[in-house]
């Protein structure tokens, strides 16, 4: 068994990301070896066929000798931009029937396909290399744990001496086997499938041998992860979120069961959640399950859940064949306990062993998931990402646990995003507290005074007698100086919704804003 020092995942000083190219296969490959994924060019090159080098959607990215996938998108089509993709070297365009003739005018030769997103993966990773089939690639999805749990599983790779990498929410880096780290923050949970295989790609390059992702529905809908080969996928749970974006649950449950359509040589499944056990009971599959509820049918159990000394959890693993073994995680909470079961049941799948995963998940902290946030004050206070009616449940639960004292609770809800959840994310806040600060987090384009009265609303529809003592403060610092100034020693002041993230998204502009460092001051009584 490997030993190593903690993993210390502190924030690193981001590197540029448009210091150095991305990297290409081992040579510029002919454009007519794309053919069986876009056909023949409708526009044939004028002399020899040109070699990609590189896949971009942007085209303020482009490279001489890219690719540019010229794709429908929102508000406007990505053909509007050939130009300047040709301006920049672009070589040779992808694009769908609806951008054709523009595209055709550059001169340029022109792939044309049904879906140009169908393929995109495919064409990326066979541009740069096949990247992913030089590394172990573990995915996961799920509405809520999915940074925690792959941070846990970079962790026990880590533990086991394994060159890593970590795509997700908060960060992308890669850390070597010697603990050299080079991060990137994360503009979305999953790139999109150009980016994401050059990066990859970059990865191998360096000597990454695995790498862990978190992969969003979105990404699985859009075709971001396709071309990846995955050495195993994990799901931790389904909860109302993204609504917007998806037509329904049952819309959204299909997106995420996406990625284990067979993709992946290992499955592991949190049969605790119902849409987990839908996973686990189709006739034509036979994944890995886990239950931190102790479920005697699942592979990966935990019993003896409790509150470790000083906080974080302890437990007894069970695993399968009868093992058992003692295990503790620095992160509270039984939810914690199920993010731990499918990081190491994914860990064994591909090969590390269980000694090391828990000896890597034991000291892990995860950026913005339950940070506790200590200035010397005679109460706790923590910083969570939970932005789902779920994911609030379960952190309060995990608190209430662990407090002698009242449980205060800052919480908004972002703008532009799902507003139907609103309501229930004010009543599971209501609920669960004792005290509900609400105030505003990512309004947007939308009226913050408007995303606080859905909340309100919700929180309200509890009943007396079970309801938080409710307090609606606008301004994000105020209603966190506001929590401050309420706590009393022995309570637990619990700041939801924004996490690791470091701006706040007003009206257009993002504003510096990290709830982990404005508390720390108002809790050092230090002036912004």
């Amino acid at each position: 068994m490997h030993r190593h020092p903690p993993v210390d995942w502190s924030p690193v000083t981001p590197t540029d990301a448009g210091a150095t190219p991305p990297p290409a296969g081992s040579r510029p490959l002919p454009l007519a070896d794309l053919a069986d994924l876009v056909g023949d060019p409708v526009v044939p090159a004028a002399g020899a066929a040109p070699g990609i080098s590189g896949v971009t959607l942007a085209s303020g990215e482009v490279r001489p000798g890219d690719l540019y996938a010229a794709l429908p998108g929102a508000r406007t089509h990505g053909v509007r931009y050939a130009a300047d993709a040709v301006d920049r070297g672009a070589v040779a365009l992808l694009t769908d029937p609806t951008g054709r003739d523009d595209a055709v005018a550059t001169g340029l030769p022109v792939c044309v396909v049904e879906d140009p997103r169908a393929v995109l993966g495919a064409v990326a990773d066979r541009v740069y290399g096949q990247p992913s089939s030089r590394m172990t690639v573990l995915g996961i999805t799920g509405t809520n744990g999915k940074t925690t749990t792959a941070y846990l599983v970079e962790a026990g790779l880590a533990a086991a001496g394994r060159s890593t990498g970590l795509i997700g929410t908060v960060q992308t880096r890669t850390r070597t086997a010697d603990g050299a780290v080079t991060a990137l923050p994360s503009v979305r949970t999953t790139p999109e499938a150009p980016a994401l295989h050059a990066l990859l790609a970059g990865m191998a390059d360096a000597g990454v041998s695995a790498v862990v992702m978190e992969v969003s529905s979105h990404a699985l809908v859009q075709g971001r992860v396709g071309g990846v080969r995955f050495a195993a996928a994990g799901f931790t749970n389904l909860g109302r979120d993204h609504l917007d974006f998806h037509a329904d649950m049952e819309d959204y449950f299909q997106a995420k069961a996406m990625l284990f359509d067979g993709r992946a040589a290992v499955e592991v499944v949190d049969v605790d959640d119902p849409y987990g056990r839908r996973l686990a009971e189709r006739p034509d599959r036979r994944p890995v399950t886990v239950s931190s509820a102790g479920l005697p049918t699942a592979d990966w159990t935990a019993s003896d859940v409790a509150t470790a000394p000083g906080g974080g959890s302890t437990f007894t693993l069970h695993g399968p064949g009868g093992r058992r073994w003692p295990a503790r995680l620095r992160l509270p909470g039984r939810f914690n306990v199920a993010n731990a079961l499918l990081a190491v049941a994914l860990l064994d799948g591909v090969g590390v062993a269980v000694e090391d995963a828990l000896a890597g998940l034991a000291d892990t902290v995860v950026p913005g998931r339950m940070e506790p946030v200590d200035a010397g004050q005679d109460f706790v206070a923590v910083v969570d990402y939970a932005h789902t009616p779920d994911a609030v449940r379960t952190a309060l639960a995990a608190l209430r646990a662990a407090t002698p004292g009242r449980l205060i609770t800052v919480l908004g809800c972002g703008g532009d995003r799902d507003p139907g959840k609103r309501p229930d994310m004010g009543a599971a806040a209501a609920e669960g507290s004792d005290v509900l600060v609400v105030t505003d987090d990512n309004p947007r384009s939308e009226d913050p005074a408007a995303i606080r009265s859905a909340v309100l609303a919700g929180a309200h529809e509890v009943p007396d007698g079970a309801r938080a003592e409710i307090i609606e403060v606008g301004g994000r610092r105020d209603a966190l100086a506001a929590a401050v100034r309420l706590a009393r020693a022995g309570d637990t002041v619990l700041v939801a919704g924004k996490g690791h993230e470091t701006g706040q998204e007003v009206a257009g502009t993002v504003h510096p804003f990290d709830d982990r460092e404005v508390l720390r001051q108002l809790l050092a009584g230090t002036p912004a």
